[in-house]
């Protein structure tokens, strides 16, 4: 499977790049999306409250035969205090460090998620599935050559960011950014937590090395940056859908091919 190679002024040349051979197998949505959620669950920290919460009172009950409910009452005044239902009570079922968040999964099963998610990138129906925008004529993934790696040297003074937009609207992805700069508010109650807007994911931008290159997408919203190595699953397909928009450069290519 080729792809043509895009220069760094979005131009295509007679040069065309072989992807590997995990970019045309088939595309295991089940196995991405397990290995997805376990990848999230194995990252969660238990947590919860202290063991005296809420019961840092002297209390007591007075007994039968007053008239009174069997709550727990603080000493003098008779307000109630410690069981769940009062003021400053402890929680019924609060969340336990006991519990076990990890979920396993096998090493095949990971590395065909893996191989999955990037067979995903090769599909343009996928691609534009997930709601990124694409031209038509678009072949995906993007394969940029090697002065991808070399952009900060050949930004001859104007912004790093700024390059990188013209480098996105040459390749007929600047519909594509303002998708990932458009927010939309979150439902249910979690707009009421801190976390009322939410932002879709873009491009994700492959280097064969972390060596400045990268700041000069790290400010495009929903835009990210990784390297050969560090490229995972979860980068592939999102919230466990596969079929993410990848630009890489044919150094990291090169460097993915290794690595399978």
């Amino acid at each position: 499977m080729k792809v043509p190679v895009y220069s760094i002024s979005g131009k295509t040349g007679k040069s065309k790049a072989a992807l590997p051979a995990a970019f045309d197998g088939p595309v295991r949505k089940d196995l991405v999306r397990r290995a997805v959620r376990a990848a999230q669950a194995n990252r969660r920290q238990p947590y919860g409250p202290s063991r005296r919460a809420g019961m840092q009172h002297s209390v007591e009950w007075p007994g039968k035969g007053r008239g009174m409910a069997r709550t727990p009452r603080i000493q003098g005044n008779g307000r109630g205090a410690e069981a769940p239902n009062t003021v400053g009570g402890r929680r019924a079922h609060p969340p336990k460090t006991s519990k076990q968040w990890p979920q396993k999964i096998n090493a095949r099963e990971r590395r065909v998620a893996f191989c999955s998610a990037l067979a995903a990138t090769a599909d343009a129906t996928l691609v534009a599935g997930r709601g990124h925008q694409l031209s038509e004529k678009a072949t995906t993934p993007f394969v940029i050559s090697k002065d991808l790696e070399s952009l900060v040297a050949k930004h001859e003074g104007e912004s790093l960011t700024r390059r990188a937009q013209k480098l996105f609207a040459s390749l007929g992805l600047d519909a594509e950014l303002a998708r990932g700069a458009a927010r939309k508010v979150r439902a249910g109650k979690g707009k009421r937590r801190g976390r009322r807007y939410r932002r879709p994911k873009s491009v994700l931008v492959v280097l064969s090395e972390f060596n400045g290159a990268e700041r000069a997408f790290r400010n495009l919203a929903g835009v990210d940056v990784t390297t050969a190595a560090q490229l995972n699953t979860e980068m592939l397909a999102p919230g466990g859908d596969p079929g993410r928009l990848m630009v890489i450069s044919q150094p990291a290519l090169k460097a993915l091919e290794a690595r399978l």
